[in-house]
Order: C-alpha cells, then structure tokens, then sequence
C-alpha cells in the first residue's frame, strides 16, 4: 500500500541535505560549543554560523536568536520571561481563547503566580479584532501573546496590525509563528513583533530544537537557570546537531517557493470534497489562512473514527493539533470559535507539505466521500436530526 502523508502541521520528515549536515556533529565533530579547545570552537562555529541562517529567515540579527528545545520551551520563556523580567511595570497579559496550550497553560501556570490573563475571544473564522486588543489594553499591560497562524484550522492573525497598536501603547508584542516560518515570507520587522517562537521540526528539520526570536532591547529574564548558555537566557549545553539541522532547515526553506503551490492543491482538496461530501464545513477562514490547511467539520460522526478509517487507507492525518490528540474533548479552538460541540468532535485536518501531489489529493478526494458515508450510516447522530420543517 502507497501511503500518504498529509500531517505536516504535526510534523514534517527532515529533509537530506539536513541529515547530512548533522552527521558529523553526533561524531568526529563533538565538542561542547563552550570549551575553548579546537573540538569546542569547531562546533561554536557551527553554531554561530547555525545563528546566522534562522537569524536571516526571518530578517533577525543573529544576537536576536535564542535557541530552545522547541516551541513549546520558545513559548513559555516568552510569557515567563517577559512576566518575571517586568512585573514591576504590570501583571496584566492578553492573549486569545486559540493559542496553542504552550501558551495557554503557560498562562495558566502565570495566573497561579499571581498575575492577570485576559482571554480575548475570536469570529466565526479564528481571527481576533485588532480593536480588541487595543481595548483590552490596560494600566499595567505588559504582554500581548497572539499566534501568526492557527495550527489546528489555518487561520493568519492580522499580528502587524496588533504590532502597531502594542507598539503603540508600549506593551510587548510575542507571536507564536511555528506554523508560519518557512512556509510564508515572514519578517520580524514587517510584522513588528518583540518576541517570535520558531520549530524546526515544522520547517523539515531535526525535532528537539526551536528558537525564540527577541528583539534587542527587550527585558527578559530566563526561567531555567544554570549555566550562561544562550546570552544567559537558556542554560544547557547546546544541542550542536539540533542547531546545525535547524540552520540547514532554514537556509533551505529560504529558496523554497512552496506557498503558491500548496495552496492550489489546498483549494483543490477543499472544492472536491466539498462537492463530494454534504453536510461538510471548512473551518477557518475561507482564504486568510495557511497554504497547506485543510480542516474540515463533518456532520453526525467523529473525527477521530474517519482519521482512523483514513489510515487503514494509508492517508495519514490528524483531529487537529497533534500536542493535545491523546485528548478526545472537542478542539478549544474550534469551540471558541462557536462551532457546536457535537461538530467539533467531528472534524479532520489534512495539512499538505512540499512532497504532495495532485494525485494524492485526488486519492484522498476518492476515498473520504466513502468513508463518510459508512461511518454516518452507522452513527446514531443521524437519529438527532430535526424534522423538517
């Protein structure tokens, strides 16, 4: 069987070229980055030279580039360390009911430290209103959180819109963007944000690495301590090959040009199954949303019974967000978006990556349509329907 692999907002396969650049660094190149021999300078270069590529991904100084293990440690060194460097000036942080639970529960963990989170709602679409925001924006204010882009159902935030407003009110600006950075032209200066998350593993690089963008001049305090790693920011010894494949992820996706095609083969996914399949919905927003996201809400069956119906086809693909899968409560985003619970439970994500191709899509456009059919004819949703009339 021919498997297709339509879950890249989950995860996306390394690619070669940076497998082959971390090889060395799990050998003959093996230093510690902080030793002031040959073998530790070797992989402080590497490093630095590592710096220097997301830095330019994303229109940063390389000294703006503080690496982490991921995006969810990105996310909380962000609200945590912006919360613990500043409370002085204010405990008051905004964010919106969607975000990823890295920063919801981190959030969570900051109001049981005693500070205050407003939780501001979105549309039927995703999207937050800007006018919100700057509503929300109070005396002692001093952090807006707001995602570039929903992981579960796509939709893009108007985050330089936001920027000029917290620019405005002098309030930090923090967006989580591991869904947008090597998939859409972002630019830290463009979108005039003072903090941005990154993964690598979204962008087809190594897992266990990410990055927090911070601009220069921004107070922020570390919340993991030990040694000075990282500008003080992030102690432990660097993890050389996770940062040598995230460079090498990095400067690949900058020649990469996949946005237009990937939403030629999202929109053609969505027109044919919309046509192929009644009583379905696309969630999100129809076009302000990522290129390769496909979510959609099915009527009267579970999503999770069609994702596992998928697989046993060989399509791969997801409920949503891949962090919270093990959890089968409906998604909080959609629910914040006020999709009814019932058909919440019911939605599928399909996420396309630089390998799709048109005749997968078609494969999936064949196979779903039937899938439905059977798990409806079975679901005793259906006996909930109202009369007509």
């Amino acid at each position: 069987m021919k498997r297709i692999y339509l879950d890249h907002a989950a995860t996306t396969p390394a690619h070669p070229e940076v497998v082959q650049a971390m090889l060395p660094f799990f050998g003959e190149s093996f230093g510690n980055p902080s030793s002031i021999h040959f073998f530790g300078q070797e992989s402080r270069a590497a490093v630095d030279e590592a710096r220097a590529m997301v830095a330019a991904l994303i229109g940063a100084q390389s000294e703006e580039i503080i690496f982490t293990s991921g995006g969810t440690e990105a996310d909380n060194l962000a609200l945590k360390g912006i919360a613990l460097a500043n409370r002085q000036r204010g405990n008051h942080i905004i964010t919106t009911a969607i975000e990823h639970h890295a920063v919801l529960r981190s959030c969570r963990s900051l109001e049981e430290a005693g500070f205050l989170v407003s939780y501001l709602p979105v549309d039927g679409y995703g999207l937050v209103d800007p006018d919100e925001v700057n509503k929300a924006i109070r005396l002692g204010t001093i952090l807006v959180s707001i995602m570039h882009a929903n992981n579960e159902v796509g939709t893009i935030q108007p985050v330089a819109e936001i920027a000029a407003i917290a620019r405005e009110r002098g309030v930090y600006l923090h967006t989580d963007a591991v869904q947008t950075v090597g998939h859409l032209p972002v630019d830290v200066d463009a979108l005039g944000v003072d903090l941005l998350s990154m993964s690598a593993h979204k962008l087809y690089g190594p897992k266990g690495i990410g990055a927090l963008y911070v601009r220069r001049g921004t107070r922020i305090a570390p919340f993991m301590h030990g040694g000075g790693q990282e500008r003080g920011l992030r102690a432990s010894t660097e993890n050389t090959p996770g940062i040598v494949g995230f460079g090498k992820a990095a400067e690949l996706a900058r020649g990469e040009a996949e946005a237009g095609h990937l939403a030629a083969l999202r929109d053609m996914l969505i027109q044919a199954l919309l046509q192929g399949i009644p009583q379905l919905h696309l969630n999100g927003h129809p076009s302000q949303r990522l290129p390769n996201n496909v979510n959609l809400g099915m009527e009267f069956i579970e999503g999770e019974a069609v994702a596992i119906s998928l697989d046993l086809e060989g399509i791969a693909a997801s409920t949503g967000s891949a962090c919270s899968s093990h959890e089968l409560e409906a998604s909080h985003v959609l629910l914040a978006m006020g999709v009814p619970a019932v058909l919440a439970r019911g939605s599928i994500r399909f996420s396309l990556g630089r390998s799709t191709t048109e005749d997968e899509v078609r494969r999936v456009a064949e196979v779903l349509p039937r899938i439905v059919a059977r798990l409806r004819a079975m679901s005793p949703l259906l006996d909930r329907r109202p009369a007509p009339g």
